[in-house]
């Protein structure tokens, strides 16, 4: 194991740091990747650990080759505690994340390790639009979408599942409709936009009905598990409506805009918050996916399950990014790859087997190639196959909170 006492030693851009694996999962790795023949050694380097428990490794495996960069972060310490973050502090935009680790709101502590996100939108209009959930600080910024998706409860319980939407608008005359969140309009879905998604929906064409809050029950930021009573401010046509920030813009495409008729400014809708199982109180969220390991066993990865987000290459080798977790840790995985002599990538059923030897008893793929990148005390410390770091929409970060100030008694006198 690294040498918590020893700094490692700076290397030029494209090297990656290493250290020593244990024993038993090297072989392993080494044997599943030769086929049964054993191969060469790790290149031993020591890393920092820059609190109790937490510990940063990278596995490297010469005669694959593979370099697997891991943070392993204990569940057991209170001070670690993991956050979503979105570039931009918003519901859209792209930025790397290394700057995006700069956005964690300093009270909630010092961030310590980071690891990329969800798949996401690249056009223009919507770039950065997760494909799946995002919960930041128990805002929900983009809705579930049916894939797989993390969340962390206020108890700092993780949980993975396919989540549904069950997102849906009442309208005044009765009868509900499902919406999408902050996202591009696709096909003739209804969107919601918060104020989280900037000061305008985008759209270039449809109505929109301005909503403001109806009463005294919760209204901004959205949650999921919430529903709120909304008044119809103003409904406009042609789209790109400003998004007050204080309200919220329900967009329905021309297909839908039938369903808008006879709305006026006073009419009272409601708006649901909700998920496919149950979700209340999550503080965060992310998407990705396939899920790769489920109660300790790696999960069979085929085609169908690589088809959620239209990528065969899912079931090639690949630069690839995880996030894990056991009783006693969550593991942060970056998998470099598309370079020769360093790190081919792994296929997600190499990386399922790997994440099983890890410890894992759950686990779930995050956004690959070009947006792998694993961030820690300061600095990318993974090879990022472009060359350089790419801009992503989201990311995971673990903080270190303060230590609470010792409580000060007065002598008796």
């Amino acid at each position: 194991m690294p040498n918590p006492t020893r700094r490692p030693t700076r290397r030029p851009p494209g090297r990656c740091r290493s250290a020593f694996p244990p024993a038993v999962l090297v072989l392993a790795l080494v044997l599943a990747a030769r086929g049964g023949a054993a191969g060469g050694q790790p290149e031993p380097a020591p890393a920092p650990e820059p609190g109790p428990g937490l510990l940063y490794t990278n596995y490297r495996m010469p005669d694959v080759p593979w370099s697997i960069h891991v943070v392993r972060v204990p569940r057991t310490n209170a001070a670690y505690e993991i956050h979503a973050v979105h570039a931009g502090g918003a519901a859209l935009g792209l930025e790397p994340l290394s700057r995006q680790v700069g956005r964690i709101d300093p009270r909630l502590g010092r961030p310590v390790a980071a690891l990329n996100g969800d798949f996401y939108l690249r056009d223009k209009a919507y770039a950065g639009a997760p494909r799946g959930p995002q919960i930041v600080n128990g805002e929900l910024v983009s809705g579930p979408r049916g894939g797989a998706a993390l969340w962390v409860d206020v108890l700092r319980e993780p949980h993975l599942a396919a989540l549904s939407s069950r997102c849906e608008v009442t309208w005044p005359g009765g009868g509900t409709t499902p919406f999408l969140l902050n996202t591009e309009p696709v096909s003739n879905s209804i969107v919601l936009y918060t104020p989280a998604v900037g000061t305008n929906t985008r759209t270039a064409a449809g109505t929109e009905i301005i909503l403001e809050r109806d009463g005294p029950a919760a209204w901004l930021p959205a949650r999921l598990g919430r529903t709120c009573p909304a008044r119809v401010r103003s409904t406009t046509t042609g789209g790109g409506s400003a998004v007050p920030p204080d309200g919220m813009v329900l967009s329905l495409p021309p297909a839908e805009a039938a369903r808008a008729a006879g709305i006026k400014a006073g009419d009272h809708l409601r708006l649901s918050f909700a998920a496919d199982p149950p979700v209340h109180g999550a503080l965060t969220a992310l998407g990705g996916g396939p899920i790769l390991v489920s109660g300790g066993r790696a999960r069979k990865i085929t085609a169908s399950a690589a088809d959620a987000y239209a990528s065969s290459s899912m079931l090639e080798r690949h630069p690839r990014s995880a996030v894990g977790w056991s009783r006693d840790a969550f593991f942060l995985v970056e998998v470099d790859g598309r370079q020769r002599d360093l790190s081919d990538g792994m296929t997600l059923e190499e990386l399922a087997g790997f994440l099983v030897k890890l410890g894992c008893e759950e686990a779930l793929n995050l956004d690959g190639g070009g947006s792998a990148t694993l961030w820690y005390e300061g600095s990318v410390r993974n090879s990022p196959c472009d060359g350089y770091e790419r801009p992503v929409a989201n990311g995971l970060v673990v903080v270190r909170k303060a230590p609470a100030p010792a409580r000060r008694t007065t002598p008796r006198g």
